[in-house]
């Protein structure tokens, strides 16, 4: 027979063991893939609001019919790991009623927090502001239908709406890619709207290899912006969702000083709201 000591360490061990091997379950019943539960291979269906519910579950809701997902996934699993940016004609279910150029010209709703930035004497709060109209245009994450396309040539224009004169064009096909340009008397915007993807059978990583670029006219300072990736989820079972994870850095070509914004992955309880934690550096040096 062995001590108590023995006794209490092995009852100790069961104790955590059954509480691992429940924890593992319960993680295994969140990321449960559809393959063995609907017969397709490769799927991951993850539900938005937590995963408190199978995947099964999960997997019937959404926005398509069960023949429509059976046929499309049909179609599109021989593309898993490809960039399907230009591969396949898209179904109109997934589309809004607006082109990529619109979209384009959203950020600028939000154009006062650049007013305030070329006005604004302290260069930390002119990175503050500047920082937080760019972070703005993440709220369309939460509309999860595809823009349309523009067809070569295209254009889409503002003029004068609240001061501000906005003009894009779709200047490449195949690869798609997008140019815009906006100002009013505080500043000069421009983008380069280019994107590279990964197909992944249930989600899609977009990466955004094009750039923007901020002019403040009051003090010249010229910045420059790389945003972090974006991850669609559940493209075809269950119901689509966007995420946006990694880190966003936003440059002062002029001076040297940077932000950087880490966007935080949506966990195992969801994602209501994109969360970030910031870090103002200066000349490398963290603030």
């Amino acid at each position: 027979m062995g001590s108590k000591e023995d006794k209490a360490s092995a009852a100790g061990g069961g104790f955590f063991s059954t509480i691992a091997a429940g924890v593992k379950s319960w993680s295994t019943a969140v990321h449960k893939s559809v393959n063995g539960i609907m017969g397709y291979e490769g799927l991951e269906v993850i539900n938005p609001e937590g995963g408190t519910e199978d995947a099964e579950a999960e997997a019937s809701r959404g926005r398509w019919k069960q023949e429509d997902r059976d046929s499309y996934w049909k179609m599109m699993h021989k593309y898993i790991g490809a960039d399907v940016t230009s591969l396949v004609t898209l179904p109109v279910i997934i589309f809004e009623p607006m082109s990529m150029l619109q979209r384009m010209s959203e950020i600028l709703e939000y154009s006062e927090l650049l007013n305030k930035a070329d006005e604004c004497d302290d260069p930390y709060m002119r990175l503050a502001y500047t920082a937080t109209w760019f972070v703005s245009n993440y709220y369309q994450l939460q509309r999860t239908w595809k823009p349309f396309n523009p067809i070569l040539g295209e254009t889409f224009e503002i003029v004068n709406h609240c001061g501000i004169s906005f003009i894009a064009e779709q200047v490449s096909h195949h690869p798609p890619m997008s140019v815009g340009h906006g100002e009013n008397e505080h500043f000069i915007y421009d983008i380069t709207s280019k994107l590279k993807t990964k197909f992944l059978g249930n989600s899609v990583d977009v990466y955004p290899v094009g750039r923007s670029r901020l002019v403040l006219k009051k003090s010249g300072h010229v910045l420059d912006l790389v945003p972090p990736l974006t991850k669609v989820n559940n493209l075809i079972f269950g119901r689509t969702w966007v995420d946006s994870p990694g880190e966003m850095v936003l440059s002062n070509l002029t001076t040297g000083e940077k932000v950087v914004l880490y966007f935080h992955p949506c966990g195992w309880f969801g994602c209501v709201a994109p969360s970030y934690t910031s870090t103002l550096l200066n000349f490398h040096h963290v603030l």
